[in-house]
């Protein structure tokens, strides 16, 4: 069999906005994700008990249903009960939520591993309850769940490409478009395999770069 990648790149266009597309869900999904999952955390943490178990649902039920069909009832099933979402804010919603459902317990096993003694040390130091969380708790915390969280942010960027089933028109939507087009399929998937391989490197290099400097307070 003769490989024709010539026409597959022929497409580069549609190529190019798909990939823009995945890089833009996941730049708006993970940040996102984080902070919810450290509000998550904080909340089955120190939260009353109503919210603690609200909270526990929902981490539950995110991690143990599929992706695809946390997708689907976003983007489908949310519309009988009168809210319409765009594929685009519905990917990232799921994104975002499923991201946040794994961060949260991933943040919380690291709150939970942090000395007694240095909250106690805080607190003689009269910091309030806020600061002692932000400045003193979360950095370490984060600092010993990060290649974790990296992990997980890695899983959510490949897992975009599911968003493709509600015509969100990200790389693999590109990928099955020009396949249907150019019936180059091989081509066309090998091609977009290596541009999410690169995309998962790329990530989780700027993520270990950008964690010891921006997230918690260490020099690499």
């Amino acid at each position: 069999m003769a490989l024709d990648f010539a026409t597959v790149l022929g497409q580069w266009p549609m190529l190019a906005r798909g990939l823009v597309l995945t890089v833009v869900l996941t730049g708006v999904a993970i940040p996102l994700g984080i902070v919810l999952g450290i509000a998550c955390a904080w909340c089955r943490l120190y939260g009353v008990g109503p919210l603690r178990l609200g909270v526990a649902a929902y981490v539950e039920v995110f991690r143990n249903t599929p992706f695809i069909i946390q997708l689907f009832f976003l983007f489908f099933g949310l519309p009988s009960l009168g809210l319409r979402l765009s594929p685009e804010v519905a990917s990232v919603l799921a994104m975002v939520l499923n991201l946040g459902a794994y961060a949260c317990e991933q943040v919380r096993a690291g709150i939970e591993a942090t000395p007694r003694g240095q909250i106690e040390a805080a607190q003689c130091l009269a910091l309030s309850p806020w600061h002692i969380f932000t400045r003193v708790v979360l950095p370490p915390s984060l600092g010993r769940v990060w290649p974790s969280l990296v992990g997980q942010t890695v899983i959510v960027m490949l897992g975009s490409s599911v968003c493709s089933q509600i015509s969100t028109e990200e790389i693999s939507y590109a990928a099955n478009l020009i396949s249907s087009r150019t019936f180059r399929s091989f081509e066309s998937y090998i091609l977009v395999t290596a541009v999410y391989l690169a995309l998962a490197v790329a990530l989780r290099q700027l993520l270990h770069w950008a964690g010891p400097r921006w997230v918690f307070g260490r020099r690499a």
